[in-house]
């Protein structure tokens, strides 16, 4: 069998797989099917097979706990799971306030260390500082 052959017969079985009765071919075509059967795929990505009680099926990505990953997940359910876990989103809602507020003064710190630590070095930066600062003083006038 020549290469191109080998390439031929390999891209028609990968178009046929990309076919295959059952295979659903986005996430919102599973909502209200009920999960029949969840099988692993015994890779190490943690890719699982899940067919569903009308014999249609997803080939899913690994459950994910990355915090960027379950903030846009809880994002995107709130409005479903809020009811079901109220205290939970309080809770969430209350360290995500402590998390701002805590990288609001974090930045004000590195800013005000900048300064301090530059002050000596730049002689000037006093005078673009003062400057600064009366800017702001007429725009509140």
């Amino acid at each position: 069998m020549s290469i191109e052959a080998k390439w031929k017969a390999n891209q028609d079985k990968a178009a046929f797989l990309k076919t295959f009765p059952g295979l659903l071919s986005s996430w919102e075509h599973t909502v209200g099917q009920t999960v029949e059967h969840v099988a692993p795929l015994g890779t190490d990505n943690g890719t699982a097979m899940i067919v569903f009680s009308n014999a249609t099926f997803v080939v899913a990505p690994p459950v994910t706990i990355e915090p960027r990953d379950l903030k846009a997940g809880l994002s995107a359910g709130r409005t479903a799971l809020e009811p079901k876990y109220p205290q939970a989103f309080a809770e969430y809602d209350r360290l995500s306030m402590l998390d701002q507020e805590a990288g609001r003064k974090a930045r004000m710190e590195n800013i005000l260390g900048a300064i301090t630590n530059n002050l000596d070095h730049i002689p000037e930066l006093k005078d673009h500082i003062r400057t600064l600062v009366q800017t702001w003083d007429q725009d509140v006038d």
